[in-house]
């Protein structure tokens, strides 16, 4: 008979606890609660509105042989400790659980980890806490606001549109965004605008270069045929000549370590991935990939975060590798520091390797390929946020005729810097940079060979991609880093937004449930409410409002909502356009 273990670990998932269960050694035995174990129900509201918004939780079905056999080993165990996720939600599932599993206060430890490593794991098993209630109510009302809201406003949409569909709270204003860029594409009226290029020579000698139409000498936009050809007769036939010929230095700034939203945005640009597909390898890396020479090691920080904030011995580490992987001249002397956002939570550091002498190319054999493709960008870009910046020599040209002034630039990389390893990727084309310019002086004559006028219109605006909706989201303050990539996953399978091409446009469903939404339920689909909300679910984690008076004010809103919405749409079926 194997002694009794004297301490229980409870952990998410089998990963996360293999991982953590090498490290811990034979006293601890380590469980995983697979997720959730306790929630509202799925067939009824579960929230007591007459008795103060009490959540009414049971256990969910089907996990019912895991909750036995946690229980008996809690009752076995000296110590019980939750090592859920170190967030809200992960809070909340310690919490449940300690009630599911009726574990007394003397014997329950709350611990989490930002990193699954050796150091880490232990370090925080032995300086453990008591779960932190106010994360648990900033969880719990996050919760009840959405079961309210769904629960409410669903069947009104099942009677007044068509059955099954679901209102979210934060998925309506994902939507409403959605439907707002389409309105503004239907709406805009192209501008038109021209251009001149102007083909020009050295005279004697060769060296010729394009030049762009500019001014007379103040910037003129051309935005006819008339004004193009005016341009083109005061300089037909006249001599050109350098104006002026200047040569400076541009520096680039590397981009700060990956948040959340920053993470979601470049696996998208850069690696064609779903935000949910994103948050799902990057969980893998966190909890624990196997490798063959070390077995299951957690090569990331927790990726739910909207911090900056990197720790001092992985700022010196990263300094080490950056020295003797790419020499003394890519690195700026001292580690970079970057500044979180107004609104940030701070409760995390950024996301980074969790050992930076895990080089991607070290671990690429043990990793899937989108773990290594994810894994490899994290690390580039945590490296490359530590080291110099980029140096560019740029070369701008003025050459001028009759007072009209045309334009080249040319840039070209003096070093590298950080670039070396990383550069963030765009969402739009941005304009190439010409192509080298001839070695000119002022005052040096120039001879005109051709122009090249072009017509162009300006465009509307593009339609949000995956990753631009969370950029959108999170400039707003809709959502949090834990809720971007299932808010935009949501909508889709609601079949309230589609994707074409990458990029996402309303269904006609999609346009009918946002209109009766911007009609009656102002607040709920309001951007600027949405993310008032956002910041009172952060006060209540600070223990600055009780959560359940943030439930209060809403309802008294949502309710008046409610009614008015069913009196004046009593007699009214809305119809959805065919596709």
């Amino acid at each position: 008979m194997p002694n009794a273990k004297t301490n229980l670990v409870i952990v998410e998932s089998p990963s996360k606890a293999k991982t953590i269960g090498k490290y811990l050694g034979p006293e601890y035995q380590v469980k995983a609660s697979m997720g959730h174990l306790r929630d509202l129900r799925k067939s009824t509201m579960s929230v007591d509105i007459e008795h103060d918004f009490e959540p009414e939780y049971y256990p969910i079905k089907g996990k019912e042989d895991i909750i036995k056999d946690l229980q008996s080993a809690a009752a076995k165990s000296a110590n019980v400790f939750l090592a859920t996720d170190p967030d809200r939600e992960g809070e909340a599932i310690s919490w449940h659980l300690k009630y599911l599993l009726d574990i007394p206060d003397d014997k329950t430890y709350r611990v989490t980890f930002n990193e699954i490593t050796k150091d880490v794991v232990r370090n925080a098993i032995a300086a453990p806490r008591a779960i932190d209630q106010n994360l648990v109510d900033a969880q719990q009302a996050r919760r009840v606001l959405d079961r309210i809201v769904g629960y409410q406003l669903s069947p009104l949409l099942w009677k007044k549109i068509r059955r099954g569909l679901s209102a979210g709270r934060v998925q309506s204003v994902a939507t409403r965004m959605v439907v707002d860029r389409e309105n503004e594409i239907r709406a805009f009226q192209p501008q038109e605008y021209w251009t001149i290029d102007a083909q020009l020579d050295r005279v004697g000698r060769p060296g010729g270069f394009t030049a762009r139409y500019y001014g007379n000498p103040k910037k003129n936009d051309l935005g006819s045929r008339e004004d193009v050809d005016q341009v083109l007769s005061q300089i037909a036939g006249k001599p050109f000549t350098v104006g002026s010929v200047k040569k400076t230095q541009r520096r680039k700034n590397p981009a700060p370590p990956f948040i959340t939203s920053s993470l979601q945005q470049e696996a998208s640009r850069k690696l064609n991935l779903t935000p949910k597909r994103t948050m799902m390898l990057a969980q893998q890396l966190y909890e624990g990939v196997e490798l063959r020479e070390e077995g299951s090691v957690g090569l990331i920080t927790y990726m739910r975060t909207d911090s900056l904030r990197i720790s001092e011995e992985a700022l010196a580490a990263a300094g080490e590798v950056i020295r003797s992987r790419y020499g003394e001249k890519y690195y700026p002397g001292q580690p970079r520091r970057y500044k979180p956002k107004a609104n940030a939570q701070d409760g995390h550091e950024a996301i980074r390797p969790s050992n930076v002498a895990l080089y991607p190319e070290l671990v690429e054999h043990d990793l899937t390929k989108d773990q290594y493709r994810l894994y490899k960008l994290i690390w580039n870009r945590f490296i490359a946020s530590q080291m110099e910046n980029a140096v560019y020599d740029v070369t701008a040209i003025e050459a001028t005729c009759e007072n009209q002034i045309f334009r080249a630039t040319h840039q070209s990389v003096a070093f590298a810097g950080f670039t070396a390893i990383y550069e963030e990727g765009k969402d739009d084309e941005q304009e190439a940079i010409g192509s080298p310019l001839p070695d000119l002086s002022e005052g040096e004559a120039l001879m005109l060979l051709s122009t090249d006028p072009q017509q162009h219109f300006t465009q509307p605006p593009a339609r949000y991609t995956e990753a631009t909706l969370v950029r959108a989201m999170e400039e707003k303050g809709v959502g949090r880093p834990s809720t971007y990539a299932t808010i935009v996953s949501t909508i889709q399978d609601r079949e309230y937004v589609q994707k074409i091409e990458k990029r996402l446009s309303p269904t006609p469903l999609g346009e009918v449930v946002n209109g009766l939404m911007m009609e009656h339920f102002q607040n709920i689909i309001n951007v600027e409410f949405t993310a008032g909300m956002e910041a009172e679910l952060d006060e209540v984690e600070e223990g600055k409002i009780y959560w359940k008076r943030v439930l209060e004010e809403f309802y008294k809103g949502f309710h008046q909502e409610m009614e008015d919405a069913e009196e004046a749409l009593k007699d009214t079926r809305l119809k959805v356009p065919d596709e």
